[in-house]
């Protein structure tokens, strides 16, 4: 079962029945310094409700929606009622909502400048799993992988530092969205790749003798039948500049396919160069491609840029193609400089790839340069997507099944501590404003201490549960050849 994590309850906010609107307010014309910032964004109609707190005093916080008081308590915080929140949900499709907000300071109300809220009609995937895991540099401890339905505040684990022996476990990934077909992994002494098959669990070593290492980056067919993953070695290392705290490169690393029903490995002298890196490779939406990012082996770090290459994969007979395409030359000034390409991730309709840009390396949640670009797959016009990116790190994303959200980690608010941001991407392809995950206490996100790592969407509820992967770790590995 699920159960509420936040501590909300020991938040102590005190409801009053919603009054008339403030009369005889005065006026600030500026946005109200609301936080998480909500102003001007589009949301989808299923989304929880979005409490905020205001970054300024108030004896009392008072809170109008169309004109319809939504919201009214003392203090400088705003909570909706769940039910009047989905109520409004359900009739705002693809409208525009206005939103009033006015406080109350020593018997004196003062209302701010009215902003909106975009509900669109098209739904985000209901379930997000994510890592949460301190943003240490030195040692992973007191891991968890984590499910939130994000139409309401229900969160559980579906992995903890407790069941597996505190060991690094890296994020769960689905197989095109579907809660029936995911897998996530367990490092370590008696680790494994956990594989979901309809609540079934198995743990896998998907590693052969001539492999460099056991899989690390990897992202499953259309079908769920392969997994296109990386072999790397990787190179922790701290900068003698100031300005930078870590960095972590690949010393070796190549592209394999699993077959996770045969427990084979198939590969190919084209993704396994020993002269060049090869390392995030992603299925595209139809299995007919991979997409991975290639680098030569250079001697500086910051000379290490990452280009975009496909290679053709046949899903009927497990057989890669014959010719690696670059898409993306690490050189090209369409990316802005930016010249290190990663984490690729096709949207479900085929239309759009999604990927991160750096000035260099394979690490980018370490560089506050880190942005998102979308590449137009029918066009080839590449969106630097002003609106999405900030001035920290931007990366780690994920597309909702209908190809018009993704959700991505981003460091805007501290450059330290990562959360899960959703973006809209309209009928035109137009991005629009990101919000953070709403959570049920509006001061979360300035006592929580962890970061969200690699959110994934997902359609469904997970058929399993932590206790199930605890006894998963504990079989004996099916070995691949």
């Amino acid at each position: 079962m699920f159960k509420r994590l936040s501590g909300f309850a020991t938040c102590i906010i005190f409801m009053t029945s919603c009054l008339t609107t403030p009369e005889n307010a005065t006026f600030v014309d500026s946005l109200p310094p609301i936080y998480p910032d909500y102003t001007d964004v589009t949301i989808p109609q299923n989304i929880a409700p979005l409490n905020f707190l205001l970054r300024t005093a108030a004896d009392e916080t008072y809170v109008t929606i169309d004109s319809v008081c939504m919201s009214h308590h003392r203090g400088n915080v705003a909570t909706f009622d769940l039910d009047e929140w989905k109520r409004l949900m359900e009739r705002s499709a693809n409208k525009d909502l206005r939103v009033s907000i006015y406080i109350k300071n020593d018997s004196k109300w003062i209302e701010y400048k009215q902003f909106t809220w975009h509900v669109a009609s098209d739904s985000v995937d209901a379930f997000l799993t994510y890592r949460l895991i301190e943003p240490d540099y030195e040692i992973y401890q007191n891991i968890e992988l984590r499910e939130r339905c994000v139409e309401n505040f229900e969160e559980r684990n579906i992995s903890t530092y407790k069941i597996v022996g505190n060991r690094c476990m890296n994020c769960h990934t689905y197989a095109n969205r579907d809660a029936n077909r995911s897998m996530m992994y367990v490092r370590g002494e008696n680790g494994g790749a956990i594989l979901n098959t309809n609540g079934v669990l198995r743990k896998l070593d998907i590693k052969t003798p001539d492999m460099i290492s056991p899989s690390v980056y990897f992202h499953f067919s259309p079908t769920g039948r392969y997994a296109v993953f990386s072999s790397n070695v990787i190179i922790p290392a701290f900068h003698s500049k100031p300005s930078r705290r870590l960095e972590v490169y690949d010393s070796k690393s190549d592209v394999y396919v699993a077959d996770l029903d045969a427990n084979k490995i198939i590969s190919s002298p084209l993704l396994n160069d020993s002269t060049v890196f090869e390392t995030f490779p992603t299925f595209s939406h139809d299995g007919r491609y991979i997409y991975f990012c290639t680098a030569p082996n250079v001697a500086r770090i910051e000379d290490l840029q990452y280009s975009l290459c496909r290679i053709a994969f046949d899903e009927t007979t497990g057989t890669l193609g014959t010719q690696v395409d670059t898409i993306i030359n690490a050189q090209n000034a369409a990316i802005e400089g930016k010249g290190s390409v990663c984490h690729p991730k096709v949207s479900p309709d085929g239309k759009y790839l999604l990927y991160t840009v750096a000035a260099y390396g394979t690490f980018p949640i370490w560089h506050t340069e880190s942005d998102l670009q979308m590449l137009d797959l029918q066009t080839g016009a590449i969106d630097t997507l002003a609106v999405v990116n900030s001035q920290k790190s931007d990366t780690y994303h994920s597309w909702s099944s209908n190809s018009r959200w993704f959700v991505f980690a981003s460091k805007r608010d501290d450059g330290l501590y990562g959360k899960p941001y959703f973006c809209y991407v309209d009928a035109n392809g137009k991005a629009h404003k990101p919000f953070v995950l709403p959570q049920e206490s509006p001061t979360f996100y300035d006592y929580n201490l962890k970061s969200f790592n690699i959110p994934e969407l997902g359609s469904a509820p997970l058929p399993f549960t932590a206790e199930a992967v605890g006894r998963a770790i504990n079989m004996k590995s099916e070995r691949f050849e």
